[in-house]
């Protein structure tokens, strides 16, 4: 199996490699996560590890539209992936008795290339499972459209920390018999139109519960769905429980809600997955039992977040202000909330994870210790960091050729582009920036990310920052911007620990909870950011960064009057505070970035939100 590059963390275990058993009992991991003393084996149970076929011993399926568990397996697109795949590492990390389930997406997300008038087209990834997963035997088939489409699973092991190896099954419609359409149901991730969209959710809720089975998985007690895209397990397991599928009950009906997590991630309301009433009938046919779908469909579209909310006992938001954002959206429900989080050993960076080694031993398994960082010598943390942007600058100057210095103050800016994150709220001004640069130090900015293929919109704003990246170069001053394309998680990583100021700047209450800023704090990179998602949760000011704006001035929140004053306040923020520090204040800007680690760090990873999980969702 070829090496994994730093920035995954954990490298997937090789295909020929059985799962290894678990050597702590159940009930110890559902009452409490282990010890790192405690996860050592036993020189018997070592001695066994390797040799016998899995025990199915796991108790919880995860399911997700994607992963990302390493940038060579690119099953993601973005944040939603990137939180399944650091979700799983955690579980193995601590034991945790799960299995992942997702689908193959053979030709990734897409490869993000642009051509000569920047327009960002779209190309396959190019990979092979089969250097990282075993093909496994049982198939199992679902009806989509009226026709049987054969599904096959491909195992890949994520390894945990000392050994405990989870499984994620990843479903492959690529078969022989298929019709050709169907066979590249699981090809593209997010492609194609509604009815490739319902298919693939078919694929992945109906038919990721039928591999399970067969594959063995007899002990599952909770169905985890990352969001609705998998909410059509709960109509495979109504009819698993009831004795008449066509005559479902309230009682069988709350015997699967009993045993279903629903995890929403979408703030807006035009976000929510919904299927015309006419075409999910066509794809589905009778299949969805008739009190679930009644009670999923809403002005004649069947709402996949609805059939998560009435087809689970424990639902959940992604930070707290999603949570509240998502009450109100659907208040006759209880929807809770657990803050996203990070698998730190996944996103500290070379000179971050050697400087914790020294200094905080156990971090890699407890986070929490992270909070000692404040005892941490201000050379160490300035060289670490000085280390880190030495990496990126010298990636940006290869690959952008902007003429970046490490010396210089650097503002990062990755996700997503789309219209409600505002990417160009920092360029509203760009002769102000110039002046600002002039006046108080150099300014360098970088951005990253890719516009969804539909999002037309997005993909203007990409060609917006390459334009005004190109104007500003011409102008030799002392402001510089570059873009960096097809950002991913081997990008991610380098641009969360070399910046010196991570930027984000949605359009409040849009963001969900964001885990880029998480990332940043973990390499002491201070936050700088709308009062949205996470930050609301871990902003204090000129302690771990800094807010950008209030709450809307406008009722309309898209109106130009609060992306104007948010611009301003950004403006002034960077000018008489941000900039000056870290040009003139050393210290000061050292005990920030201390901050930065030892309380959001400490705090925003998925170790903490995997207790919760265990604590308040899967032990109800």
């Amino acid at each position: 199996m070829p090496s994994v590059p730093p920035g995954d963390g954990q490298a997937p275990v090789p295909a020929s490699q059985p799962p290894k058993r678990r050597a702590a009992s159940r009930a110890k991991i559902f009452s409490q996560a282990p010890s790192p003393e405690s996860r050592k084996l036993s020189p018997r149970a070592a001695q066994q590890l390797g040799s016998e076929p899995p025990d199915r011993h796991e108790r919880i399926a995860y399911f997700t539209m994607e992963a990302g568990i390493s940038h060579q397996i690119p099953t993601y697109a973005g944040g939603l992936g990137i939180l399944a795949g650091d979700t799983l590492k955690s579980y193995a990390d601590l034991h945790v008795p799960a299995v992942g389930v997702t689908l193959l997406n053979k030709n990734g997300y897409f490869y993000q290339v642009l051509d000569p008038q920047d327009r960002q087209l779209e190309e396959p990834v190019h990979w092979s499972p089969e250097d990282f997963m075993k093909l496994m035997e049982p198939r199992v088939s679902v009806q989509v459209e009226g026709r049987a489409v054969l599904l096959q699973a491909w195992q890949l092991l994520v390894h945990g920390a000392d050994g405990y190896d989870l499984p994620v099954y990843f479903l492959d419609s690529d078969l022989e018999g298929n019709a050709p359409n169907d066979r590249h149901l699981t090809s593209m991730l997010y492609g194609g139109d509604r009815a490739y969209r319902l298919g693939q959710e078919i694929v992945l809720g109906v038919g990721g519960v039928r591999m399970l089975d067969a594959l063995g998985y007899a002990n599952l007690s909770k169905y985890h769905m990352n969001e609705g895209h998998a909410a059509l397990l709960i109509a495979e397991l109504l009819r698993k429980q009831a004795q008449n599928p066509a005559s479902v009950s309230e009682n069988d009906l709350e015997a699967v809600r009993r045993k279903c997590v629903f995890t929403t991630h979408t703030p807006v309301a035009a976000g929510h997955d919904v299927f015309d009433s006419a075409l999910f009938s066509r794809m589905t046919g009778d299949f969805v039992p008739p009190l679930l779908l009644q009670k999923a469909t809403m002005q004649g579209k069947v709402n996949m977040t609805l059939m998560g909310l009435n087809g689970s006992q424990y639902v959940n938001g992604v930070a707290k202000r999603h949570g509240e954002t998502t009450r109100e959206m659907f208040p006759e429900y209880r929807i809770n909330s657990i803050t996203n989080g990070i698998h730190p050993p996944s996103w500290a960076s070379p000179a971050f994870s050697a400087l914790f080694d020294a200094h905080i031993p156990g971090w890699r398994l407890d986070p929490f210790g992270l909070r000692y960082a404040l005892s941490i010598p201000n050379d160490k943390i300035w060289g670490a960091h000085a280390e880190s942007k030495h990496r990126l600058v010298d990636y940006i100057n290869e690959h952008a050729n902007v003429g970046f210095h490490p010396e210089r103050f650097t503002i990062g800016f990755a996700r997503r582009f789309t219209a409600y994150k505002r990417p160009d709220l920092v360029l509203y001004d760009v002769e102000r920036l110039t002046q600002m640069a002039e006046r108080v130090g150099d300014i360098q900015i970088v951005f990253a990310g890719k516009a969804h293929p539909q999002d037309e919109a997005g993909k203007s704003l990409i060609q917006r920052v390459l334009k005004i990246s190109r104007e500003a170069s011409a102008r030799e001053g002392r402001l510089k911007i570059a873009f960096l394309r097809n950002y991913d998680m081997q990008l991610s990583k380098l641009m969360v620990a070399g910046c010196d100021v991570w930027l984000n700047t949605p359009q409040a209450p849009r963001e969900a909870s964001g885990t880029s800023g998480m990332k940043a704090a973990l390499n002491a990179v201070p936050h700088f950011s709308t009062l949205d998602g996470w930050w609301v949760e871990g902003h204090i000011e000129d302690v771990t960064g800094w807010s950008i704006g209030g709450k809307p001035v406008d009722a309309d929140p898209d109106s130009p009057i609060n992306f104007e004053a948010d611009a301003l306040d950004l403006y002034d923020k960077l000018e008489q505070n941000i900039v000056p520090t870290f040009y003139g204040k050393r210290e000061k800007w050292i005990d920030i970035m201390r901050h930065c680690i030892a309380i959001n760090a400490s705090f925003f990873n998925t170790y903490r939100m995997a207790h919760q999980y265990i604590v308040n969702a899967y032990m109800e």
